[in-house]
């Protein structure tokens, strides 16, 4: 499966009386390999481990497998991860066909927020709200692979 998406930095809050939901986040590398990376992530009480292929010279599209694990399984996996987990709040903002996700991180990532637009075409248009800033599409840093090693606080 191919992941189309783009990513911006986010200039204000106002994004949150837009969004319809919101929940909590926590995800951790078991590889962070730049051909590949392998993330597991608790949202409620749902589990994924998800498979990221390298992204595209653009940095609009990469292959992402994911798959719904045992919970227990994936706080038994956390062991395992590499340092630095990444905790966020995600909010949900429908703009026309499209959602935003929006990520509020905290930790050593705090001070940072991130929304991205999974779009099915990489030629897709969509409308853009006043709180979204610059595009950060395929700049690396701001990948959550990243963010774990390389974390806001440091820039």
């Amino acid at each position: 499966m191919q992941e189309i998406e783009r990513k911006y930095l986010v200039l204000s809050q106002d994004f949150k009386k837009e969004s319809y939901e919101n929940f909590s986040i926590k995800q951790g590398f078991l590889n962070t390999d730049p051909e590949r990376t392998v993330r597991l992530r608790i949202t409620g009480n749902k589990a994924f481990i998800t498979i990221k292929g390298k992204s595209s010279k653009n940095g609009l599209t990469r292959f992402e497998w994911e798959k719904e694990i045992d919970i227990k399984e994936a706080e038994a996996l956390f062991n395992l991860c590499e340092p630095g987990i990444i905790e966020k709040t995600r909010y949900l903002v429908k703009s026309g066909d499209f959602v935003f996700e929006i990520d509020e991180f905290y930790g050593e990532n705090e001070g940072l927020t991130v929304a991205e637009i999974e779009l099915n075409n990489e030629t897709d248009t969509f409308q853009k709200p006043e709180w979204l800033g610059e595009e950060v599409t395929g700049d690396i840093k701001y990948y959550n692979s990243q963010l774990s090693k390389n974390p806001y606080e440091n820039w």
